[in-house]
């Protein structure tokens, strides 16, 4: 164990002293492994003023926002800001035809107007720890890896159980370095969360999906949202009698701006990345698996968007539905197509081979026993090629299920009635607890129904079903689809007709009037339906045959990986901040444009200039709401304006983020606000898999941009009267 430790700290201190604008780092480490590196390119804070559990730092201003992205802390009273894009389910789920925050915007005038948002959580570190040894405890390397895996999961049972004792906190251990290492989060969750504010989506959205992952940008990606709290400043759930959160850290903001080269950091919770992934891997992803799920959620989207664009409500209804379905789709474009211009593959292919010398250097005779003694690593790589290309059927399979089974809509909502036909089926079950399934059912009908239109899944269903009988591997694919093809000769219209013209699960009415008088022989009729079979095949597919063989081959590559991360280590001679993995990390850099091909170059920031010039009344994506454009074209920019008398909109820098950012502050050298991180340049979007500081840039929504729409749009002074503004 201590070996292990000594080699990741030696690897790391030489990973840093390489490389400066790139890594998620952990910020306990910052005094020993970056702060000199962060204040050598013009920090002007100790690592103690970013992260302390003894005192006020950075880290009390920054919060996980619903679970997939990140908020910051700007006012002593809760106020909270995000990505528009990050509040935008909760914004959906509030609207209505008759108040159509989505399209008009919201604006709360006092604290009693703040709307709650039910199910919408922010998450704060309170403090984290390193518990490897404790994690590893009894762990040897000789021992099968189901008994290595079932001693650290009791291990960190109690670890976890411990840290949260006589307290209302949460507590999580996370693998790092592919369990390598393993940290102890502590953290609280805030469960009253209330909107304060949004731009309309024309301001918030701006540019939607043909921008989306683009450089340059012209979208106000920000919402306002409070933390509330009991009357003693501790979470709780909601109340009318809750109070505003009182934090012990709140971001200023800055109005200076920022000049090509002023350094800059990111603090937030990025959510995935696998940098270490061997090229077999990132081939995989890249080849394999991303051209069939482009394909997929290209078909959803083209469905989708014909009829958001004829029809207001259904808008309002598939806006956030097609936002998750969209922003995946395209970063994968540009995955893809950033690995092969930068030659990802041929750049790990080659760092293998090094690592191939490197780990043959190792065997020799042992000096004691007088034997050979193999390298621990030598026929790593080998085992990895071999594995993957076992694999990847298996993977393929599972990608048509989740992406085109799976997305459906009437199959996902359709799949949780599963469990009520086998508790039905359970002669031990309590008729209460059946009630209860029964009424979490319904309440979750409820929401489905008001935002679904059949019409569009029928298309999706048709699309989705020809797309699993054409082209995914016979072998793999549910009976039920089988048999639907040899009855209906691929007539895939003709399959849709009949099960959703005799299915319960389409129609509300029959649905409802089921569940109402539901009791637990009606499980026939839930069984019986032609949907419901087609459902359960599809999953039973997936979890009975598809899971188990992608988690026997997914825990082998785990195993491996764990082994080639500590030879990696134990090299020194790569990148070796850990992969993100939804916990707090810092990642700084430069403010810089970018030149993605020949004879273009980007600038560092964009203008309003830019939003006037992309106006174009017939695209929903590209009009301008009346207001802003009469603010724009007189200039009345107010306070916010730069220097050259503009008013900058976004800018771009060499922070590694990725999703989970979003939302994030970027800060500058005081650890001032400028800005909300909310993207990836396109061309930067394989930074999940290799970054490349040429090409990889984060975009951020200029804070003094946002303040604006607030401030001259909005006339929200209430708002911008809470914050601390540094001029």
């Amino acid at each position: 164990m201590r070996k292990r430790i000594f080699f990741i700290l030696l690897a790391i201190n030489f990973a840093v002293s390489l490389r400066a604008e790139e890594g998620m780092w952990i910020p306990i480490l910052l005094q020993q492994l970056n702060i000199k590196q962060m204040q050598d390119m013009g920090l002007k804070l100790s690592a103690e003023e970013i992260y302390s559990i003894n005192h006020s730092s950075l880290k009390d201003a920054i919060v996980q926002f619903g679970g997939g992205c990140t908020a910051e802390i700007v006012s002593p009273n809760g106020l909270i800001l995000t990505n528009h894009h990050c509040g935008l389910g909760s914004i959906q789920r509030l609207s209505s035809p008759q108040h159509d925050y989505l399209a008009d915007g919201f604006w709360a005038n006092s604290l009693g107007d703040e709307l709650p948002c039910p199910g919408l959580t922010v998450t704060l570190l309170i403090r984290m720890e390193e518990v490897t040894g404790k994690v590893l405890d009894k762990v040897t390397d000789a021992m099968p890896e189901f008994q290595r895996a079932q001693i650290i999961k009791q291990n960190i049972a109690g670890i976890e159980k411990e840290a949260a004792a006589g307290t209302s906190y949460e507590a999580k251990v996370r693998a790092f370095y592919y369990g390598n290492q393993y940290y102890l989060f502590v953290a609280e969750v805030f469960k009253d969360i209330r909107l304060v504010g949004a731009p309309p989506s024309g301001i918030g959205q701006f540019g939607g999906d043909t921008d989306n992952w683009m450089w340059p940008r012209h979208g106000g990606d920000f919402s306002v949202f409070r933390i509330y709290t009991d009357s003693n400043n501790h979470a709780a759930e909601y109340s009318k009698n809750n109070i505003p959160y009182h934090p012990r850290k709140f971001l200023p903001i800055s109005l200076r701006g920022y000049q090509p080269g002023d350094f800059t950091f990111v603090f937030g919770y990025p959510g995935t990345t696998r940098e270490y992934m061997t090229s077999a891997g990132v081939d995989l992803i890249a080849n394999q698996e991303n051209p069939v799920r482009i394909s997929l959620r290209q078909q959803r989207l083209d469905i989708i968007n014909k009829e958001m664009n004829e029809n207001k409500q259904v808008r309002i209804q598939y806006t956030s539905k097609h936002q998750g379905i969209a922003n995946g789709w395209k970063k994968m474009i540009g995955e893809t197509d950033g690995i092969r211009k930068t030659g990802a593959l041929e750049k790990k292919k080659a760092f293998e081979v090094k690592f191939q010398t490197w780990a043959d250097s190792l065997s020799g005779v042992h000096p004691q026993a007088g034997v050979s003694q193999p390298s621990p690593y030598g026929t790593l790589l080998r085992e990895f090629d071999k594995l993957y290309e076992a694999y990847k059927p298996i993977d393929i399979a599972s990608v048509y299920l989740i992406e085109a089974g799976m997305g459906i809509e009437i199959v996902r909502f359709t799949s949780p009635f599963m469990d009520l036909v086998k508790q039905s089926k359970d002669k031990n079950a309590k008729p209460e607890d059946i009630s209860k399934s029964v009424q979490k059912l319904r309440k979750g009908a409820q929401g489905f129904y008001k935002d679904y239109q059949t019409s569009i899944d029928r298309q999706v269903f048709i699309a989705m079903l020809k797309s699993m009988m054409e082209k995914m591997d016979k072998k793999f694919q549910p009976p039920a689809i089988l048999d639907l093809e040899k009855r209906y000769k691929n007539d895939y219209s003709g399959i849709t007709q009949e099960l959703f013209d005799r299915s319960l699960m389409p129609d509300s009415a029959k649905l409802f009037r089921l569940l109402k008088a539901y009791k637990a022989s009606d499980y026939k009729k839930l069984e019986k339906d032609p949907l419901y079979k087609m459902v359960e095949s599809i999953y039973d597919q997936y979890s009975k045959e598809i899971i188990p063989l992608s988690q026997k081959f997914n825990a082998k590559i785990d195993s491996m990986q764990r082994i080639y991360m500590a030879g990696q280590m134990e090299m020194g001679k790569s990148r070796l901040y850990p992969d993100a993995n939804s916990t707090l990390r810092i990642t700084y850099g430069k403010v810089r444009g970018f030149q993605p091909c020949d004879a273009v170059s980007y600038n560092y920031f964009t203008t309003t200039k830019g939003i006037l010039e992309k106006e174009d009344p017939s695209i929903y994506d590209y009009a301008i709401h009346p207001k802003l454009k009469q603010l724009l074209t007189s200039k009345d920019f107010g306070r916010y304006s730069d220097k050259d008398g503009s008013l900058h909109v976004a800018f771009i820098a060499t922070n590694h983020t990725t999703g989970g950012n979003s939302g994030s502050p970027v800060l500058d050298a005081n650890g001032y606000l400028l800005g909300l991180n909310f993207d990836r340049n396109w061309e930067g979007t394989m930074s999940d898999l290799i970054y490349d500081p040429d090409l990889c840039r984060n975009i951020t929504l200029d804070i003094r941009y946002c303040l604006f729409i607030i401030d001259k749009f909005a006339g929200a002074q209430r708002i911008i009267d809470e914050m601390k503004i540094m001029n």
